[in-house]
């Protein structure tokens, strides 16, 4: 096709890899903040006064950020692995969205992942600023005094953490399997809220803070920029269907998700075609493949076990808020 030969020419230039570099090096950077200002979930509250003597993990997420999630099966099993033996996780949950700051909505995520480590609701962000983050995940490291050792930012980096855990507790076990997967991936996080949007739309009409626009059908001509036609409402942190709505995005990924809330169907294409490689989100009926939107988190679109240049369309019925569109 036409469009994806161009579209992979344009994308020719992104294709990159990464691996795991660097030694463990264990730094005292002064002692890690008070916990305070959060809301303890699964846990009584804990206080880094309180757990001298212990390791401490605190790993900032949100239950919808897909990185955050990819990450949740090592932390489960470093819980597992070592919580007797004096480490102490603490799943900081900082929403980067206002749903995720509903106490339900991360209940739901909680039991949903299975944690059973320490989860506060720092809705607030009083620890994300008393740590200085500006990153979703990131894990920082307390040794026995108090003192921050040792921190990661984002996805990756398991067999060094879990080597830091392990020189912090004295102990040396096998590790938990870490195989690394390079993932082509050629676009990043988009978002479609214009206080959140790093990059304009595709569309010349671009965004307009709090108006609603009736967005042209226009000719895709660049990878990574979304592309909207119809009737859609600028919030700040989402964009929302209004009337006889469509997104269309050239990407270069393996997997598709989307953070979306509302409620009712929402149909989705690839290559112009119903999904092949469906995501976990995905039902297929009568040759048509969509989502039922309902709850407010994230949605699993497209997972392929090939990297690709693919043009997604999705086609929303119904009540539908987009807040931004993830791809691994």
């Amino acid at each position: 096709m036409k469009y994806a030969f161009m579209l992979l020419l344009a994308f020719s230039a992104l294709c990159v890899s990464a691996t795991e570099t660097g030694e463990v090096k264990l730094e005292s950077r002064g002692p890690a903040p008070e916990i305070h200002s959060v809301q303890w979930l699964n846990s009584e509250p804990l206080t880094m006064e309180g757990l001298r003597g212990k390791v401490v993990l605190v790993d900032f997420w949100t239950y919808s950020c897909i990185n955050c999630i990819r990450t949740l099966p090592y932390l489960k099993q470093w819980h597992e692995k070592y919580a007797d033996k004096g480490l102490v996780i603490i799943g900081m949950h900082t929403p980067e969205f206002d749903f995720e700051k509903s106490e339900d909505n991360v209940r739901a995520a909680v039991e949903k992942f299975g944690i059973k480590y320490a989860v506060a609701m720092d809705n607030d962000y009083a620890m994300w600023r008393a740590y200085g983050n500006s990153y979703w995940p990131r894990k920082y490291i307390m040794n026995k005094e108090g003192n921050i050792v040792y921190d990661h930012i984002g996805e990756g980096g398991y067999e060094e953490t879990e080597a830091v855990i392990q020189k912090l507790l004295g102990v040396k076990t096998e590790m938990v399997n870490a195989s690394q997967e390079l993932r082509n991936v050629g676009t990043p996080e988009l978002y479609l809220g214009y206080n959140f949007a790093r990059q304009p739309l595709g569309n010349a009409e671009g965004f307009r803070p709090d108006e609603v626009v009736v967005y042209e059908k226009t000719d895709i001509t660049q990878p990574n920029f979304v592309y909207l036609e119809g009737m859609w409402k600028n919030n700040p942190d989402n964009a929302e269907s209004i009337s006889e709505t469509k997104l269309s995005l050239a990407y270069l990924a393996r997997d598709v998700n989307i953070v979306a809330s509302g409620m009712g169907r929402v149909d989705v294409l690839v290559d112009r075609q119903p999904v092949r490689e469906k995501g976990s989100d995905i039902i297929e009926e009568n040759g048509r493949t969509y989502v039922e939107i309902s709850d407010e988190r994230l949605y699993n679109l497209v997972s392929s076990p090939l990297s690709g240049v693919h043009l997604i369309e999705i086609i929303p019925e119904g009540e539908f808020r987009l807040y931004t569109l993830t791809f691994g």
